[in-house]
């Protein structure tokens, strides 16, 4: 056997491992910052999300507080519409029989039109504060579906570095940090709108 040609394959066998833990540990560690920033960032959307979800929940239903209030005045308008009828006809009842009507008759009808009128702009009202109300809580919905969308991304970007961890797959990895990034974005424009 020569001797000055041996290479010692158990001293190389050990080196490249160390090399290897060397890169790999700083692999994992970054993985692990990367992984904890997407983390953190899932855990803010989630937040956003359930805030802007109860809001527009509570916006919804002061919506259907103002739909029924604007229903209850139209009924009410109705019901006046209805008395000014009676009285019309009441009316019309004595000049048919030839007879002057009761001037509280004509009266009444008039102020019935009246109340009817502030009736109507207090119904108008109602109903243009349902639909501010609504729209509002349209408007929160789809920033929640944005929330909800950018924790979604950010979970699937810390499994994809949970499997580059696993894996040793820098790919993978590159994968989850545009995920993450993606997500990241996301979570930004919802917080700009």
């Amino acid at each position: 056997m020569p001797e000055g040609g041996e290479v010692d394959t158990d001293k190389l066998h050990e080196t490249i491992h160390e090399r290897f833990e060397q890169e790999g540990g700083a692999f994992l560690k970054t993985v692990a910052l990367t992984t904890a920033v997407f983390a953190a960032s899932a855990a803010i959307a989630s937040l956003q999300a359930g805030a802007t979800i109860n809001e527009a929940l509570l916006l919804k239903t002061e919506s259907t507080r103002h739909q029924a209030e604007a229903s209850d005045q139209w009924t009410y308008y109705q019901a006046k519409g209805i008395k000014a009828a009676v009285q019309e006809a009441s009316r019309t009842a004595w000049l048919a029989a030839g007879k002057e009507a009761p001037p509280e008759l004509t009266q009444a009808a008039a102020r019935y039109a009246r109340e009817q009128e502030d009736i109507q702009k207090d119904a108008r009202e109602k109903e243009h504060a349902r639909d501010e109300k609504s729209a509002e809580a349209d408007r929160l919905l789809a920033r929640h579906h944005g929330f909800a969308n950018a924790v979604a991304l950010c979970q699937i970007a810390i499994a994809l570095g949970a499997v580059a961890a696993l894996t040793r797959a820098r790919s993978v990895w590159f994968v989850s940090l545009l995920v993450g990034l993606s997500a990241i974005g996301l979570l930004s424009w919802q917080w700009i709108r």
